[in-house]
Protein backbone atom coordinates (compact mmCIF):
# COMPACT_ATOMS: atom_id res chain seq x y z
CA UNK A 1 0.00 0.00 0.00
CA UNK A 2 1.75 3.22 -1.03
CA UNK A 3 2.31 5.98 1.49
CA UNK A 4 1.22 9.43 0.70
CA UNK A 5 2.85 12.35 2.47
CA UNK A 6 0.51 15.63 2.03
CA UNK A 7 -0.25 18.78 3.87
CA UNK A 8 -2.67 19.58 6.14
CA UNK A 9 -5.88 19.34 7.43
CA UNK A 10 -5.19 15.10 7.22
CA UNK A 11 -8.95 14.91 6.94
CA UNK A 12 -10.57 12.72 4.64
CA UNK A 13 -14.15 12.27 3.76
CA UNK A 14 -15.06 9.13 2.45
CA UNK A 15 -18.69 10.11 2.07
CA UNK A 16 -19.43 12.27 -1.17
CA UNK A 17 -22.45 14.30 -1.24
CA UNK A 18 -23.69 12.37 -3.75
CA UNK A 19 -23.96 9.43 -1.10
CA UNK A 20 -25.18 11.71 1.79
CA UNK A 21 -28.09 12.65 0.11
CA UNK A 22 -29.03 9.31 -1.58
CA UNK A 23 -29.18 8.10 2.34
CA UNK A 24 -31.13 10.82 3.35
CA UNK A 25 -33.71 10.37 0.24
CA UNK A 26 -33.61 6.63 1.07
CA UNK A 27 -34.12 7.03 4.78
CA UNK A 28 -36.99 9.39 3.94
CA UNK A 29 -39.09 6.74 2.16
CA UNK A 30 -40.48 5.04 5.19
CA UNK A 31 -42.17 8.09 6.14
CA UNK A 32 -43.45 8.52 2.38
CA UNK A 33 -44.61 4.98 2.75
CA UNK A 34 -46.79 5.80 6.13
CA UNK A 35 -47.79 9.20 5.15
CA UNK A 36 -49.26 7.20 1.85
CA UNK A 37 -51.01 5.03 3.96
CA UNK A 38 -53.00 7.50 6.09
CA UNK A 39 -53.02 10.15 3.55
CA UNK A 40 -53.92 8.10 0.03
CA UNK A 41 -52.28 7.98 -3.21
CA UNK A 42 -51.92 12.14 -3.57
CA UNK A 43 -48.66 12.12 -1.11
CA UNK A 44 -46.94 9.79 -3.91
CA UNK A 45 -48.41 11.77 -7.00
CA UNK A 46 -47.00 14.35 -5.23
CA UNK A 47 -43.43 13.77 -4.44
CA UNK A 48 -42.87 12.33 -7.88
CA UNK A 49 -43.99 15.37 -9.32
CA UNK A 50 -42.17 17.34 -6.89
CA UNK A 51 -38.75 15.75 -7.81
CA UNK A 52 -39.20 15.99 -11.57
CA UNK A 53 -40.10 19.70 -11.00
CA UNK A 54 -37.12 20.08 -9.15
CA UNK A 55 -34.75 18.28 -11.23
CA UNK A 56 -36.07 20.61 -14.24
CA UNK A 57 -35.51 23.65 -12.14
CA UNK A 58 -32.27 22.60 -11.04
CA UNK A 59 -31.02 21.71 -15.19
CA UNK A 60 -32.50 24.87 -15.98
CA UNK A 61 -30.64 26.97 -13.80
CA UNK A 62 -26.87 24.91 -14.23
CA UNK A 63 -28.04 25.79 -17.89
CA UNK A 64 -28.35 29.58 -17.70
CA UNK A 65 -25.14 29.17 -15.03
CA UNK A 66 -23.03 27.69 -17.84
CA UNK A 67 -22.23 24.76 -15.32
CA UNK A 68 -22.75 20.81 -15.71
CA UNK A 69 -25.74 19.84 -15.39
CA UNK A 70 -25.39 16.27 -15.11
CA UNK A 71 -22.47 16.84 -12.27
CA UNK A 72 -25.38 18.85 -10.54
CA UNK A 73 -28.05 16.47 -11.07
CA UNK A 74 -25.75 13.99 -9.67
CA UNK A 75 -25.30 15.16 -6.65
CA UNK A 76 -29.10 14.65 -5.71
CA UNK A 77 -29.42 17.71 -3.51
CA UNK A 78 -32.32 18.44 -5.99
CA UNK A 79 -33.95 15.12 -5.58
CA UNK A 80 -33.98 15.94 -1.74
CA UNK A 81 -35.27 19.47 -1.73
CA UNK A 82 -38.04 18.23 -3.94
CA UNK A 83 -39.33 15.26 -1.67
CA UNK A 84 -39.17 17.67 1.74
CA UNK A 85 -41.57 19.73 0.33
CA UNK A 86 -43.22 17.13 -1.20
CA UNK A 87 -43.93 15.63 2.12
CA UNK A 88 -44.12 18.95 4.23
CA UNK A 89 -47.29 20.36 2.47
CA UNK A 90 -50.99 18.81 2.89
CA UNK A 91 -51.56 16.06 0.34
CA UNK A 92 -53.13 17.04 -3.03
CA UNK A 93 -52.27 20.55 -3.10
CA UNK A 94 -52.93 22.18 -6.34
CA UNK A 95 -50.01 21.78 -8.86
CA UNK A 96 -48.77 24.90 -8.88
CA UNK A 97 -48.62 25.33 -5.72
CA UNK A 98 -46.03 22.85 -5.38
CA UNK A 99 -44.36 24.44 -8.69
CA UNK A 100 -44.11 27.57 -6.58
CA UNK A 101 -42.48 26.00 -3.47
CA UNK A 102 -39.71 24.57 -5.39
CA UNK A 103 -39.25 26.97 -7.54
CA UNK A 104 -38.12 29.46 -4.61
CA UNK A 105 -36.38 26.42 -3.41
CA UNK A 106 -34.32 25.92 -6.14
CA UNK A 107 -33.81 29.10 -7.88
CA UNK A 108 -34.12 31.51 -4.74
CA UNK A 109 -33.20 29.98 -1.77
CA UNK A 110 -30.56 28.11 -3.22
CA UNK A 111 -28.94 29.39 -6.43
CA UNK A 112 -29.19 32.82 -5.63
CA UNK A 113 -26.73 32.52 -3.20
CA UNK A 114 -24.29 30.75 -5.03
CA UNK A 115 -25.73 27.05 -5.18
CA UNK A 116 -25.33 24.23 -2.50
CA UNK A 117 -23.34 24.58 0.47
CA UNK A 118 -23.74 28.87 -0.15
CA UNK A 119 -27.03 29.49 0.76
CA UNK A 120 -27.62 31.00 3.98
CA UNK A 121 -31.17 28.94 4.72
CA UNK A 122 -32.75 26.02 4.23
CA UNK A 123 -33.83 25.94 0.77
CA UNK A 124 -36.96 23.56 1.51
CA UNK A 125 -38.19 25.57 4.40
CA UNK A 126 -37.73 28.95 2.58
CA UNK A 127 -39.81 27.59 0.22
CA UNK A 128 -42.65 26.60 2.87
CA UNK A 129 -42.29 30.02 4.70
CA UNK A 130 -43.16 31.39 1.08
CA UNK A 131 -46.34 29.10 0.35
CA UNK A 132 -47.57 29.01 4.24
CA UNK A 133 -47.46 32.88 4.36
CA UNK A 134 -48.81 33.37 0.75
CA UNK A 135 -51.11 30.69 0.42
CA UNK A 136 -52.53 30.00 4.19
CA UNK A 137 -55.74 28.32 3.24
CA UNK A 138 -54.19 26.19 0.70
CA UNK A 139 -51.30 25.05 3.31
CA UNK A 140 -53.35 24.75 6.42
CA UNK A 141 -56.08 22.23 4.56
CA UNK A 142 -55.05 18.79 4.84
CA UNK A 143 -56.51 15.61 3.55
CA UNK A 144 -58.83 13.58 6.03
CA UNK A 145 -57.19 10.29 6.79
CA UNK A 146 -58.13 7.15 5.25
CA UNK A 147 -59.73 5.75 8.45
CA UNK A 148 -62.59 8.50 9.16
CA UNK A 149 -63.00 10.04 5.88
CA UNK A 150 -66.30 9.42 3.77
CA UNK A 151 -64.93 10.35 0.93
CA UNK A 152 -62.54 6.98 -0.30
CA UNK A 153 -60.31 8.27 -3.64
CA UNK A 154 -58.36 6.05 -6.08
CA UNK A 155 -55.30 6.37 -7.78
CA UNK A 156 -57.29 8.14 -10.57
CA UNK A 157 -59.44 10.55 -8.13
CA UNK A 158 -55.88 11.62 -6.96
CA UNK A 159 -54.24 12.35 -10.31
CA UNK A 160 -57.10 14.26 -11.16
CA UNK A 161 -57.46 16.53 -7.92
CA UNK A 162 -53.89 16.81 -8.41
CA UNK A 163 -53.80 18.93 -11.61
CA UNK A 164 -57.42 19.81 -12.28
CA UNK A 165 -59.00 20.12 -8.70
CA UNK A 166 -61.81 18.17 -9.06
CA UNK A 167 -62.15 14.17 -9.01
CA UNK A 168 -64.23 11.54 -11.30
CA UNK A 169 -66.92 12.33 -9.59
CA UNK A 170 -66.88 15.89 -10.17
CA UNK A 171 -65.94 16.71 -5.97
CA UNK A 172 -63.55 19.64 -5.46
CA UNK A 173 -60.62 19.59 -3.66
CA UNK A 174 -62.40 21.64 -1.14
CA UNK A 175 -65.17 19.16 -1.20
CA UNK A 176 -62.86 16.43 -0.58
CA UNK A 177 -61.31 18.05 1.99
CA UNK A 178 -64.48 18.09 4.09
CA UNK A 179 -64.27 15.90 6.48
CA UNK A 180 -66.73 13.34 7.97
CA UNK A 181 -68.50 16.30 9.81
CA UNK A 182 -68.46 18.65 6.83
CA UNK A 183 -65.67 21.04 8.39
CA UNK A 184 -62.23 21.05 6.60
CA UNK A 185 -59.61 18.93 7.74
CA UNK A 186 -56.56 20.50 9.93
CA UNK A 187 -53.58 19.21 11.09
CA UNK A 188 -54.11 18.17 15.17
CA UNK A 189 -52.41 20.85 16.03
CA UNK A 190 -54.25 23.59 14.77
CA UNK A 191 -57.20 21.39 15.87
CA UNK A 192 -55.82 21.68 19.67
CA UNK A 193 -55.59 25.23 19.39
CA UNK A 194 -58.43 26.57 17.36
CA UNK A 195 -60.33 24.88 20.08
CA UNK A 196 -58.03 25.76 23.02
CA UNK A 197 -59.44 29.59 21.96
CA UNK A 198 -63.14 28.44 21.83
CA UNK A 199 -63.16 27.70 25.83
CA UNK A 200 -62.57 23.78 25.10
CA UNK A 201 -60.64 21.64 27.85
CA UNK A 202 -58.05 19.79 26.76
CA UNK A 203 -60.20 16.16 27.42
CA UNK A 204 -62.66 17.30 25.36
CA UNK A 205 -60.40 18.70 22.05
CA UNK A 206 -58.75 14.99 22.65
CA UNK A 207 -62.63 13.93 22.38
CA UNK A 208 -62.54 14.72 18.31
CA UNK A 209 -62.53 12.47 15.53
CA UNK A 210 -58.96 13.97 14.21
CA UNK A 211 -57.64 12.71 17.30
CA UNK A 212 -56.16 9.26 17.98
CA UNK A 213 -53.59 7.69 20.72
CA UNK A 214 -51.50 10.82 21.67
CA UNK A 215 -51.20 12.87 18.53
CA UNK A 216 -54.00 12.28 16.13
CA UNK A 217 -55.12 10.16 13.41
CA UNK A 218 -51.95 8.60 11.98
CA UNK A 219 -49.67 11.91 12.70
CA UNK A 220 -48.00 9.93 15.63
CA UNK A 221 -47.42 7.17 13.26
CA UNK A 222 -45.92 9.67 10.77
CA UNK A 223 -43.60 10.91 12.90
CA UNK A 224 -42.21 7.79 14.30
CA UNK A 225 -41.40 6.64 10.47
CA UNK A 226 -39.45 9.58 10.65
CA UNK A 227 -37.75 9.09 13.65
CA UNK A 228 -36.57 5.93 12.42
CA UNK A 229 -35.28 7.32 9.17
CA UNK A 230 -33.29 9.94 11.53
CA UNK A 231 -31.83 7.35 13.67
CA UNK A 232 -30.73 5.51 10.82
CA UNK A 233 -29.17 8.18 9.97
CA UNK A 234 -27.43 8.82 13.07
CA UNK A 235 -26.42 5.34 12.41
CA UNK A 236 -24.68 6.34 9.08
CA UNK A 237 -23.15 9.23 11.08
CA UNK A 238 -24.74 11.34 7.75
CA UNK A 239 -26.14 13.85 10.95
CA UNK A 240 -24.70 14.41 13.88
CA UNK A 241 -27.13 13.62 16.97
CA UNK A 242 -26.46 16.34 19.31
CA UNK A 243 -29.22 18.67 17.21
CA UNK A 244 -31.85 16.69 17.32
CA UNK A 245 -31.41 15.46 20.87
CA UNK A 246 -31.15 18.95 21.65
CA UNK A 247 -34.47 19.86 19.98
CA UNK A 248 -36.68 17.20 20.58
CA UNK A 249 -35.39 17.17 24.39
CA UNK A 250 -35.84 21.12 24.78
CA UNK A 251 -39.21 21.02 23.04
CA UNK A 252 -40.16 17.92 25.70
CA UNK A 253 -38.71 20.08 28.45
CA UNK A 254 -40.55 23.08 27.96
CA UNK A 255 -43.84 21.70 27.21
CA UNK A 256 -43.68 19.54 30.02
CA UNK A 257 -42.80 22.52 32.40
CA UNK A 258 -45.77 24.70 30.47
CA UNK A 259 -48.27 21.50 30.93
CA UNK A 260 -47.17 21.91 35.06
CA UNK A 261 -47.46 25.55 35.23
CA UNK A 262 -50.59 26.03 32.81
CA UNK A 263 -52.15 23.55 32.53
CA UNK A 264 -55.37 23.25 29.91
CA UNK A 265 -53.49 25.99 27.85
CA UNK A 266 -51.21 24.03 25.21
CA UNK A 267 -50.26 20.71 24.14
CA UNK A 268 -49.28 17.69 26.08
CA UNK A 269 -45.22 17.23 25.56
CA UNK A 270 -45.86 13.62 23.74
CA UNK A 271 -48.15 15.84 21.04
CA UNK A 272 -45.43 18.25 20.44
CA UNK A 273 -43.19 15.28 19.59
CA UNK A 274 -45.66 13.32 17.51
CA UNK A 275 -47.13 15.89 15.45
CA UNK A 276 -46.75 18.00 12.86
CA UNK A 277 -43.09 18.20 11.55
CA UNK A 278 -41.36 17.59 14.42
CA UNK A 279 -39.34 14.37 13.43
CA UNK A 280 -39.17 15.62 9.89
CA UNK A 281 -37.73 19.01 11.53
CA UNK A 282 -35.45 17.17 14.13
CA UNK A 283 -33.68 14.95 11.54
CA UNK A 284 -33.79 16.11 8.28
CA UNK A 285 -34.00 19.75 8.20
CA UNK A 286 -32.44 20.91 11.07
CA UNK A 287 -29.61 18.71 10.33
CA UNK A 288 -28.41 20.25 7.22
CA UNK A 289 -24.77 20.80 7.10
CA UNK A 290 -24.60 23.77 5.17
CA UNK A 291 -26.99 25.59 7.28
CA UNK A 292 -26.88 24.06 11.07
CA UNK A 293 -24.08 24.99 13.47
CA UNK A 294 -20.73 23.42 13.33
CA UNK A 295 -19.38 23.03 16.34
CA UNK A 296 -20.43 20.62 18.78
CA UNK A 297 -21.53 23.29 21.64
CA UNK A 298 -23.00 25.02 18.65
CA UNK A 299 -25.26 21.88 17.56
CA UNK A 300 -26.63 21.85 20.66
CA UNK A 301 -27.55 25.64 21.20
CA UNK A 302 -28.91 25.55 17.81
CA UNK A 303 -30.88 22.26 18.14
CA UNK A 304 -31.98 23.80 21.67
CA UNK A 305 -33.16 27.08 20.16
CA UNK A 306 -34.77 25.24 17.40
CA UNK A 307 -37.10 23.23 19.91
CA UNK A 308 -38.17 26.34 21.99
CA UNK A 309 -39.02 28.14 19.01
CA UNK A 310 -41.12 25.41 17.96
CA UNK A 311 -42.63 25.40 21.10
CA UNK A 312 -43.66 29.17 21.60
CA UNK A 313 -44.84 29.41 17.85
CA UNK A 314 -46.74 26.95 18.42
CA UNK A 315 -48.33 27.77 21.40
CA UNK A 316 -48.91 31.77 20.85
CA UNK A 317 -47.72 32.31 17.67
CA UNK A 318 -49.96 32.60 14.33
CA UNK A 319 -49.19 29.36 12.95
CA UNK A 320 -49.91 26.14 14.13
CA UNK A 321 -46.68 24.53 13.60
CA UNK A 322 -43.10 26.16 14.26
CA UNK A 323 -40.67 24.26 12.86
CA UNK A 324 -39.91 26.18 9.53
CA UNK A 325 -40.19 29.55 10.82
CA UNK A 326 -38.03 28.24 13.91
CA UNK A 327 -35.37 26.60 11.71
CA UNK A 328 -35.06 29.48 9.81
CA UNK A 329 -34.49 31.70 12.49
CA UNK A 330 -31.93 29.82 14.17
CA UNK A 331 -29.79 29.86 10.55
CA UNK A 332 -29.81 33.50 11.14
CA UNK A 333 -28.21 33.01 14.49
CA UNK A 334 -25.58 30.30 12.92
CA UNK A 335 -22.68 32.71 12.67
CA UNK A 336 -23.07 33.50 15.98
CA UNK A 337 -23.51 30.77 17.60
CA UNK A 338 -20.33 29.28 15.83
CA UNK A 339 -18.35 32.68 16.92
CA UNK A 340 -18.79 32.26 20.92
CA UNK A 341 -18.60 28.21 20.50
CA UNK A 342 -15.50 27.76 18.50
CA UNK A 343 -13.08 25.23 20.50
CA UNK A 344 -9.84 27.13 21.52
CA UNK A 345 -6.93 26.45 19.26
CA UNK A 346 -4.48 23.75 20.60
CA UNK A 347 -1.83 25.45 22.37
CA UNK A 348 -3.41 28.49 22.46
CA UNK A 349 -2.38 30.04 25.92
CA UNK A 350 -4.40 30.45 28.36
Amino acid sequence: MPFFIASSPHVRMKRTTSNIMMWVALCLLPAIAVQTYFFGYGVLIQVTFAIFIAWLLEALVMLVRRRPILASLRDHSALVTGMLIAVAIPPLSPWWLLAIGIFFAIVIGKHLYGGLGQNLFNPAMVAYVVLLISFPLQMTSWITPESITSVHLHFDDCLKLFFTGFNADGLSLQQVRAGIDGVTMATPLDTFKTSLTTGLLPSEIMQQPVFSGVAGVGWQWVNLAFLLGGLVLIKQRIVQWQIPLSMLASLFIISTICSLILPGTTASPMMHLLSGATMLGAFFIATDPVTASTTTKGRIIYGAFIGILVFLIRSWGGFPDGVAFAVLLANMSVPLIDYYTKPRTYGHAR
